[in-house]
């Protein structure tokens, strides 16, 4: 069979951490560093999974029952086994990863992998499948085969990516607008050096504190208060995750307003605003990553800055003129290493198209 390619795109989380699962807002970016998949078909049930990045390789039969093994191999199984479940039919394939993403940066590699296996599947079967379609499956494979429970963000930032355009998600109605964005500006995105994991239970801890407060607050989802009504509940832990969901749901609405002004100032304190939530209400930020927000706001020519992804160690962004992008990263990346001792890795992100 002819050799296929596919590319997706990691993506970078602007505004609304963490309010996907909670059918709340969210702002994006798909960028320009990604997956590529390339492969083709085999003359058997074997499938062959190969990654440049990751080692070992992995082999097995479709006749066999898919089942998850905590290896990177599972993101790709978990999308033929959830085209399997849909009653799609995939034969023997072979396959090799190429990435360009950080791997733990909190730029959704595991999405950019689910998404570039979906499309590469699609091509090399001939499916048809929209892609919002795409994202739902890819989600089910990362919640029911892989077992995180996350939401549909970073698949639908791989998938409906435009050059120079935010993504506006609402994941209650599932309405996707792209938003032309901020002229003269790039996404400074510094990995702290710290892995970023979401299988290690904190995720699935912070979301079922979400679903309690939509309990107590007697409402289908965090999505259906504001900020003052979630103060009537008793201070403490609920009451704090709570309010960075609808902290973050009521920035988003605000940045979108702000983008089609134009006005990258107070865009950039939306984002400053929403770390300080993730440090003081969510705990999902670290002080490595708070040494990088702090160390990017000393710098002169930052707008805002703020951790993208789940937290938890990985990468912030930071949002600055291009002009001055590679000298903030060299001054930033420099101090850092001054203060911890740990090397960062800044790259300077261009807002790309979506899966290809």
């Amino acid at each position: 069979m002819a050799e296929i390619s596919s590319f997706a795109p990691g993506r970078v989380e602007l505004l609304g951490n963490h309010t996907d699962y909670n059918e709340g807002l969210v702002l994006s970016a798909a960028i320009h560093l990604g997956i590529t998949v390339t492969g083709k078909g085999v003359a058997s049930d074997r499938v062959h999974l190969q990654s440049r990045q990751i080692a070992p390789p992995w082999e097995g039969d479709l006749k066999e029952e898919l089942r998850a093994q905590k290896i990177w191999a599972d993101y790709p199984r978990g999308i033929a086994w959830a085209l399997q479940k849909e009653g799609w039919a995939i034969e023997g394939f072979e396959a090799q990863f190429d990435s360009t993403l950080p791997v733990g940066a909190g730029l959704s590699s595991s999405a950019a992998i689910e998404v570039a296996t979906a499309v590469f599947l699609c091509r090399l079967f001939h499916f048809t499948l929209s892609p919002l379609k795409l994202a739902k499956l890819c989600r089910k494979a990362e919640n029911e085969f892989v077992g995180v429970q996350c939401g549909l963000l970073d698949q639908v930032s791989s998938l409906f990516g435009k050059k120079n355009h935010a993504i506006f998600l609402d994941c209650r109605h599932e309405r996707i607008e792209t938003i032309p964005f901020l002229n003269n500006t790039v996404l400074l995105v510094i990995h702290s050096g710290v892995p970023h994991a979401l299988t290690g239970g904190e995720y699935n801890d912070r979301r079922r504190d979400c679903f309690e407060a939509a309990r107590l607050l007697e409402v289908t989802a965090l999505r259906d208060v504001s900020s003052e009504q979630v103060l009537q509940l008793p201070e403490g832990q609920i009451r704090k995750r709570a309010l960075h969901i609808t902290g973050e749901n009521e920035r988003v609405s605000k940045g979108v307003d702000l983008l089609r002004e134009g006005d990258v100032c107070q865009f950039g304190a939306l984002m400053t605003a929403s770390h300080r939530s993730s440090q003081e209400n969510f705990e999902n930020s670290t002080p490595a990553l708070d040494l990088l927000v702090e160390l990017s706001l000393n710098q002169p020519h930052v707008y805002g800055a703020r951790l993208t992804g789940g937290g938890f160690g990985g990468a912030i962004v930071a949002l600055v003129p291009q002009s001055v992008a590679q000298q903030v990263a060299e001054n930033i990346t420099r101090t850092y290493f001054q203060r911890t001792g740990y090397s960062a890795k800044a790259v300077v992100c261009k807002i790309a198209d979506g899966a290809r």
